[in-house]
Formats: structure tokens, sequence, C-alpha cells
């Protein structure tokens, strides 16, 4: 089968990992997203991946209100950390090599990020997954993903959603939000549209990475995807 995309970064929020569960880990949907991933793999795609920390703790949520901005950035952090293991644990259960490389030194559990390290793995055939955001508070794991990807030259950035794509306004909302299939870079951040913030948007305009909203809980979408079918919502020029 023809690829048309080999190298890619696929965005995980926290929340995906939690399932129907208010918080934490739902081992079954961890399992879930392993599998979905290995189909990709199984096509000879590099994939790395960075993971959200929300269903843990996020630096901007109503149980950090009143801590220093920094303090709670920092904690996020680690629980993205903690998305990655269990998400590196799954995808070895099913014998693909996983690396986590973290962006806050953390030796006895993770590598620490090196860029040359990084592109190595993924030519290796591992998946490699970027903990710990950017290492920075103020940033988000949307930017650090943005980030990722330009630095491992990734063909398109994939962001994972409960959604299909992006809408007009949230469609679990609004029965009249309308779909977009494509949308530009500059419509994204004149409509404000919270698809990613506007420092990842921009990111990905500047190094013309393309990025695909699409709904990860539908069955082979990432393995659609890298093979060129329409899924979700493509933003580009």
């Amino acid at each position: 089968m023809e690829l048309k995309y080999k190298n890619i970064l696929l965005k995980l929020s926290g929340e995906a990992l939690m399932g129907k569960q208010k918080y934490g880990i739902d081992g079954e949907i961890v399992s879930y997203l392993a599998k979905e991933i290995k189909k990709a793999h199984d096509l000879n795609v590099n994939i790395g991946i960075v993971i959200g920390g929300g269903n843990i703790f996020r630096g901007v949520s109503e149980s950090a209100k009143g801590m220093d901005r920094v303090s709670a950035d920092y904690m996020g952090m680690l629980s993205t950390v903690i998305n990655s293991l269990a998400l590196q644990d799954a995808l070895e259960n099913i014998e693909i090599p996983t690396r986590v490389q973290t962006a806050i030194e953390m030796r006895q559990i993770a590598e620490p990020y090196i860029r040359r390290r990084a592109i190595r793995h993924l030519e290796k055939r591992r998946i490699v997954i970027f903990a710990a955001g950017t290492g920075s508070p103020y940033f988000t794991t949307d930017t650090a993903a943005t980030l990722r990807a330009s630095e491992i030259n990734a063909d398109i950035v994939i962001k994972a959603t409960k959604v299909d794509g992006i809408y007009t306004a949230d469609p679990l909302k609004t029965t009249t939000a309308h779909k977009f299939d494509k949308i530009t870079y500059m419509d994204v951040l004149n409509k404000r549209l919270k698809v990613m913030d506007s420092t990842a948007i921009s990111m990905c305009m500047d190094n013309k990475i393309p990025i695909i909203i699409f709904n990860i809980y539908k069955e082979d979408n990432i393995k659609n995807i890298v093979l060129g079918k329409k899924i979700g919502t493509i933003v580009e020029e």
C-alpha cells in the first residue's frame, strides 16, 4: 500500500486515556489506542507521539487555582510522563519497541530528549513518545507536539479528539454546527477555532506542516490517514 505520510506526529490528549472515567487512566482505552497505533506502525510509518496530562493534572485547571502558574505547569508536565509510560507499556505488550524521551531529565525512567537520538530511534522503527511538554512552563502540549514535529521532520501532525473534525461550534453542544473538510491556518486563527492554541498553529504554518483533526475512537482512522484517505479536517495553507 502506498503511503501519503511516512513520518507522523500523533498528538493525544490526556483525556483520551481516561475513557468514560472522570480522571486517571483506563487500561482498556490505552490498549485500544496501542492497537490503533500498531496498524500504522505495521505499514512502516515512523511515529512520534505527544500526550497531554489533563486526565491527571492541568496547569490551568480548577484544581490549580491559587497555585503558582509555573509550579502548576510543571505538575502538568509530570502528568504527561505518567501517561507516556502507560502508553509505552501498552505498545511494548504488543511487541512494538517504544522509547519515552522527556524534556525534563529523569534518567531512571526515561531518556532525556535529544533530537538526533529521537530521529535515530525512528529510523530503527521504534515509536518515540515525547513527554514533559517542551520542558518550560506556559507552553501547552499542543505547542510541544508541533515543536517536536518540526524537529523530527514530520510530514504531518495528527491530533486525536472525540469528534471527527473541526466545526464552526462544538458539535456535542450545537446541532447546527458545520464541519470543515479543509481549512487554512489563518482561518483557524482568525475564527478563533479551538483546534490548538495559536502558538501551535503558527508554528505549523511557519514550517508548512499540515494538521489533521480526527476522531480517535473510530477504528482504522490513523491507518487511513497515513494512506491518504479523507479523514477528519485538514488544516493547511
